[in-house]
């Protein structure tokens, strides 16, 4: 299971003593701040209202290690807090070096006929719908569906035929991203992108996702208080977009 293997990769690179100085489970995302010796790093996952019933969580020790052992935790509070958390980590370790600075759509080229979207992302359905492809995009809340828009039930019969698949971070909030991958062997591209999508790229190695396409907070104080507002757009005008490749030795 993915997340299992998020977690041990994650509590196994970590190598000096974090405090988590700030987080909070909120909308539109869970964030968790860490410092270290090299300064402060910013992590989010986004938070899912419709998964959410009468959780309350078992966390007692607010530590990045109890955060993260909460990865595979049935409970979505924690897993979305845990999620949050190796992010932090993640873009505190990072080396974005050589990754590219531009969007997960500009990775489809004219090999690529069918393209499948999970999570329903309007900015990047609206790149893709004027182009070659056969578009088939899936979302799994109702509140977010329009009249082009396929239920998540759909995914396990329709995957197998792509040839690309662009992939909601959220798939790992909501635990579905194993069963995506493994309905998805024949695409030649399978992109992780969003916020939540900002774990360090050997974490998945071997896994299937060839690249992933999130973004690097700059200024964690205005980010940290577009958050605290609830400001979806606010908290993306502090960050830098980049898409960097996921090892495929694993």
């Amino acid at each position: 299971m993915i997340l299992r293997k998020l977690k041990k990769k994650a509590l196994r690179i970590i190598d000096e003593d974090f405090k988590i100085i700030d987080f909070s489970f909120a909308l539109p995302y869970t964030y968790v701040v860490i410092e270290g010796k090299k300064g402060k790093s910013l992590g989010v996952a986004m938070t899912l209202p419709e998964e959410i019933q009468m959780y309350s969580s078992e966390i007692e020790n607010i530590s990045v290690e109890d955060f993260i052992e909460k990865a595979d935790s049935l409970n979505v509070i924690e897993r979305t807090l845990a999620l949050a958390t190796i992010n932090a980590v993640s873009q505190y370790y990072i080396d974005l070096s050589e990754a590219e600075n531009k969007d997960a759509t500009e990775l489809l080229d004219g090999s690529i006929k069918k393209v499948a979207v999970i999570g329903n992302m309007p900015p990047i359905v609206r790149a893709l719908k004027d182009k070659w492809f056969r578009l088939y995009v899936f979302e799994r809340n109702p509140k977010l569906w329009d009249r082009d828009t396929l239920s998540d039930s759909l995914e396990y019969w329709l995957l197998p035929e792509m040839d690309a698949v662009i992939v909601s971070g959220t798939a790992l909030v909501n635990a579905t991203l194993d069963m995506i991958l493994e309905r998805s062997k024949k695409a030649k591209l399978i992109v992780l992108t969003g916020p939540t999508a900002q774990i360090l790229p050997e974490f998945l190695e071997g896994s299937g996702v060839t690249h992933l396409a999130s973004m690097k907070v700059l200024n964690i104080e205005n980010a940290l208080f577009k958050l605290k507002l609830g400001s979806f757009r606010g908290f993306e005008k502090e960050t830098r977009k980049y898409i960097i490749e996921v090892p495929q030795n694993g």
